[in-house]
């Protein structure tokens, strides 16, 4: 076995999210990986301490892809209503979580057992989504369409508040036929709290 190319961290990462598809992240080993990219798994080693190591990579990298990225585009605009991009910013959270729940079924299940150990990063991810909606709040504060409050617990408070509808403990309840009306009425109370 052996490939003449340069391997690099995205390029096993690239095949790793390939077989994690193909098999699932459960049945999924290095040497999988290694076969796809036409190396030892020994070289793999070089770049990953070990499958843990590998699908934490993996699944940060998703998460930064598919989630943080796109919710910063909003986090991020100017000028607008606050109200409108917080709700905004909540229903993307919650419709991404979901399509992926349904359509990668594979890279979501591995995303769920990976928040059960990598506990670090996890917590990062979760605080950079909670910065991106205090900066919302903030903006909301500075054209007085929210009260005056502590801009990162009241993030920190609202994203709690929401993970019924995100967090993929809850995923089994997402095909509720009356998980809509519940979020609506969740934000309606947060809203409340903040306007």
């Amino acid at each position: 076995m052996s490939n003449d190319l340069p391997l690099t961290k995205e390029a096993i990462l690239d095949a790793a999210e390939q077989v994690l598809r193909r098999y699932g992240p459960d049945k999924t080993s290095v040497v999988d990986v290694a076969r796809a990219l036409q190396v030892s798994h020994g070289t793999l080693y070089r770049h990953f301490a070990s499958k843990a190591s590998l699908r934490e990579a993996v699944t940060e990298r998703w998460l930064h892809n598919i989630i943080l990225d796109p919710l910063e585009t909003i986090a991020v605009q100017s000028g607008g209503s606050a109200k409108e991009r917080l709700r905004s910013w909540l229903e993307i959270l919650v419709h991404t979580k979901r399509t992926y729940a349904i359509n990668d079924s594979e890279m979501f299940a591995m995303y769920a057992a990976v928040t059960l150990d990598a506990v670090e990063m996890i917590t990062t991810h979760v605080n950079q989504l909670i910065d991106q909606i205090a900066r919302i709040i903030e903006e909301g504060i500075k054209s007085k369409e929210f009260k005056l409050v502590e801009s990162n617990a009241t993030a920190r408070a609202i994203f709690i508040a929401t993970s019924r509808f995100h967090h993929p403990a809850h995923a089994h309840e997402w095909s509720s036929d009356t998980i809509d009306q519940e979020f609506a009425s969740v934000w309606v109370l947060l809203l409340s709290g903040i306007s």
